[in-house]
C-alpha cells in the first residue's frame, strides 16, 4: 500500500508540478469509502438462489473451463514468448506456480463478487441482464461519483489492453504471415480495416461470454491435432491433418448439436452457442467433448488419406514412399563476424574475425 501512494505522489509531482499530497488523500478516501460501505446481503436470497448448492452445470464448468481455457492460451504469443525467455524448465515450473495461485486467489475474489450481487437483489436486475457483469451491477449500488471514477478505470484499463492486441496483429501479420516480406504499411492498413467489422461484432455481439465461448469451441478443436506435431516422434504429421483436424472437429460439434436438438438450424446454433452455458442440459458439454474427440477423428482420418494417396502414387510413378522417412536436420548457418575484445580475452585484438555458428530453421510441410 505504501509503495501504490508513493508512486502516486511521485508521477503526480513529475507530471504536473503539483502536490501529490491531495492526490494521495484523495485517493484514501475515495477507496477506503467505497472498501467500507456497508453491504446488505438478503440472507433469504442466499438460499432461494442456489448458488451454493450443486448443479449440472457446476459439474459440467468442471471439464469445460479447463479444456476452453488450456486450448485457448495456445493462440496467446505472451504465454510463449515468456516460456521460450525461461533459463532454464525449473525457472519455469516456479514461476508458472506463483502466477497460478495468484491468479486463483484473484478470480476467487472477483468471482465472489458474483454470489454478492445475487445475494444483494443487483443481478439479475429489471431488466435481466447477463451474469458475466454481475460485478459491475454490484458497484452500480455505489454512489454516483464511485461509478464515474470505476468507468474511467474501465476504459482506460479497456484501451491499454486493445492498442496491446492492434500491436500485436502488425507483428503477428508482419512476421508470420508474411515473413516481413511485405511493406508494413500494408499490414497497418488491414489492422485499421479489421477494425470496422470487429466494431460491428462487438455492438452486436449479446454477451461477451460468448466471444469468448466461440473462440474456446474453435481452440479446443484444432489445438489437439496441432499439439500432435509439435512432438519429434511425430515428424510425419503435416499440415494438412491440422486443418482438416480443426475443421472436422467444428463439423463435429454441428453433427453432434443436429443429432442432439433433432434438426439442423440448432445444430448450427451450437456451433456459436448461442445458448451460452447457462442452459439446464448436456449441449455445450457436449460440443466441448465433441469438438477435440472429433478434431483427432478428424486429423488422422486425413493423415490415413493423405498417407494412401501418396502411397499410390509412389506406386504408380515408381518412386520411393517417404511418408515416414524422417526429415534430415537443417544444415548449420555459418555467420563470420568480429568482435570486441573482452576482459576475458587476453590474446585477442579488437576486430580479430571469430565464425559464429547456429541452426537454420527446419519448414513443416503441409503435404
Amino acid at each position: 500500500m505504501v509503495a501504490e501512494l508513493s508512486a502516486l505522489q511521485q508521477i503526480i509531482n513529475a507530471l504536473t508540478g503539483l502536490n501529490g499530497l491531495w492526490a494521495v488523500v484523495t485517493e484514501c478516501i475515495v477507496t477506503t469509502i467505497y472498501t467500507c460501505v456497508q453491504t446488505n446481503i438478503d440472507k433469504g436470497l442466499v438460499h432461494s438462489t442456489n448458488l451454493l448448492e450443486a448443479s449440472l452445470l457446476g459439474w459440467q464448468l468442471m471439464y469445460i473451463l479447463p479444456v476452453a481455457i488450456l486450448t485457448n492460451d495456445f493462440f496467446i504469443s505472451g504465454f510463449w514468448m515468456r516460456t521460450f525467455a525461461s533459463k532454464t524448465d525449473k525457472d519455469l515450473i516456479i514461476g508458472t506456480s506463483i502466477a497460478v495461485a495468484a491468479i486463483a486467489i484473484i478470480l476467487t475474489l472477483v468471482g465472489a463478487s458474483g454470489l454478492l450481487a445475487a445475494w444483494t437483489g443487483a443481478w439479475p436486475g429489471n431488466p435481466p441482464q447477463e451474469g458475466s457483469i454481475a460485478f459491475f451491477l454490484l458497484l452500480k449500488q455505489l454512489p454516483a461519483w464511485v461509478v464515474g471514477i470505476v468507468i474511467v478505470l474501465t476504459v482506460s484499463l479497456s484501451t491499454a489492453a486493445f492498442d496491446s492486441l492492434q500491436s500485436a496483429m502488425v507483428s503477428t501479420g508482419s512476421n508470420d504471415l508474411f515473413r516481413n516480406k511485405l511493406n508494413l504499411w500494408f499490414i497497418r492498413l488491414a489492422v485499421v480495416l479489421v477494425m470496422f467489422p470487429v466494431a460491428v461484432v462487438a455492438l452486436k455481439s449479446p454477451s461477451v461470454l460468448q466471444i469468448y465461448l466461440i473462440s474456446d469451441l474453435v481452440s479446443a478443436s484444432s489445438i489437439p491435432v496441432l499439439v500432435i506435431g509439435l512432438s519429434d516422434k511425430c515428424f510425419w504429421w503435416r499440415g494438412f491433418e491440422v486443418v482438416l483436424g480443426g475443421l472436422g472437429g467444428l463439423l463435429t460439434v454441428f453433427v453432434f448439436g443436429a443429432i442432439y436438438y433433432g434438426n439442423a438450424k440448432d445444430g448450427a446454433n451450437l456451433m456459436l452457442l448461442t445458448e451460452s452455458l447457462y442452459v439446464d442440459d448436456w449441449s455445450a458439454f457436449g460440443a466441448f467433448v465433441a469438438a477435440p474427440i472429433g478434431g483427432l477423428l478428424w486429423g488422422f482420418g486425413a493423415f490415413s488419406l493423405r498417407i494412401g494417396i501418396q502411397w499410390t502414387l509412389a506406386k504408380t510413378r515408381g518412386h520411393q514412399f517417404g511418408a515416414f522417412d524422417r526429415p534430415s536436420p537443417a544444415a548449420p548457418i555459418f555467420i563470420a563476424g568480429a568482435r570486441e575484445r573482452s576482459s576475458n580475452d587476453e590474446d585477442w585484438e579488437d576486430g580479430d574475425p571469430v565464425n559464429h555458428t547456429k541452426a537454420s530453421s527446419l519448414k513443416g510441410r503441409f503435404w
